[in-house]
Order: structure tokens, then C-alpha cells, then sequence
């Protein structure tokens, strides 16, 4: 790594998975979640991502080079841990798709301006998708600096009552997450 400044709640979260599974469901390098990507200088200091998924509202500056950007805003005006809610979860499919796209560059950089609220549930959807346990899936929340754990179970309730309706393709899913680098 080049820099010494990382992204806010940024990590890798197959290595994070190992905290609770002798072998992480998704392979360290292939998921990386943080907040907004402004400093970095090179796509390394973030894991070196094939794509950078950002979930602000605003565009990322486009100053990395080697990767593929896509943008999946959230609004603003929504809550988006009220995973009940249609916009909520327009959005989140939206950012589900991204993860399921043929030709996707792996790995993924997920990323909002704190890494912790629409990254989290982003992360949340996609961890649930791919069957990793709800305990689980609110652990690696509670990673983040701020965590609100009463926020993160509304979130997965949601979630898991809109997921077998969703229209995520699960096996895409699982295979672009659970695949080696």
C-alpha cells in the first residue's frame, strides 16, 4: 500500500467474515466496503478493485484509474435502513444488480461517504442473499464507527422479507462473491 490513508469503516469483507467462519464465504480481496474515495491516489490503496460502486449521491471524482465506476444513488430524503420502505428497496436492487452484472471487474469497492449506512445495507442485502447468517450479517455491521444496532435488525427484518420477491439472481450472486480473484 502506498498511502497510509484509508477510506472511514473501510475493510475487506471476506476477512472480516473470518472472524466467525473457519473459512470466510467470500474470499479475502473480493469484497471491499468503506466510506467515500476523495484521497486516495491509486485504486491500490482501496484493494485494487476492479469496480467502484458508489452509493452517494454525488458522482466519485473519476480520478482512479483501471477501474469501472458505477453509480446506484440513494436519496437523501429516504431512510434507508426502512428496508420496508419501495424506494428503499428500488434502490437496493438496483445496487444488487450491480453485483450480479455479466463481465462485472472483480474485486468490488462498495462505498458511500461514511462506509457505514447505505454501504451497510448494500453489504447487509448482499451477505443475506448468499445465506450468511443474520447474527452474522449484524456483526460485520457493528463493525463500523457509529453502528446503530437497533437500525442494522430493522434493516435485515426488511430485507429478509423482500429478498424472495426481489428478483436477484441468488446464484449470480453467490458465484461473483464466493469466486477467487
Amino acid at each position: 500500500m502506498s498511502a497510509t490513508f484509508r477510506p472511514a469503516n473501510y475493510r475487506d469483507v471476506g476477512e472480516a467474515l473470518g472472524l466467525w467462519f473457519d473459512v470466510s464465504p467470500i474470499p479475502a480481496g473480493r469484497l471491499l466496503r468503506g466510506g467515500r474515495l476523495d484521497l486516495m491516489t491509486t485504486a491500490g490503496d482501496l484493494g485494487s478493485p476492479g469496480t467502484i460502486l458508489n452509493l452517494r449521491r454525488g458522482p466519485d471524482p473519476g480520478h482512479l484509474t483501471g477501474v469501472t465506476y458505477v453509480h446506484v444513488a440513494a436519496d437523501d430524503d429516504v431512510e434507508n435502513y426502512d428496508t420496508r420502505q419501495r424506494r428503499v428497496r428500488s434502490w437496493l436492487g438496483k445496487a444488487l444488480s450491480v453485483l450480479v452484472a455479466p463481465g462485472l471487474a472483480w474485486p468490488v469497492y462498495v462505498h458511500c461517504t461514511s462506509g457505514r449506512d447505505r454501504t451497510g445495507i448494500v453489504i447487509a442485502a448482499a451477505l443475506l442473499a448468499i445465506d450468511v447468517p443474520r447474527q452474522v450479517v449484524a456483526e460485520e455491521y457493528m463493525l463500523s464507527d457509529g453502528a446503530d444496532p437497533i437500525a442494522i435488525e430493522r434493516a435485515i427484518d426488511g430485507i429478509l422479507e423482500w429478498l424472495p420477491s426481489a428478483g436477484v439472481d441468488v446464484t449470480r450472486l453467490r458465484a461473483g462473491l464466493t469466486s477467487e480473484c
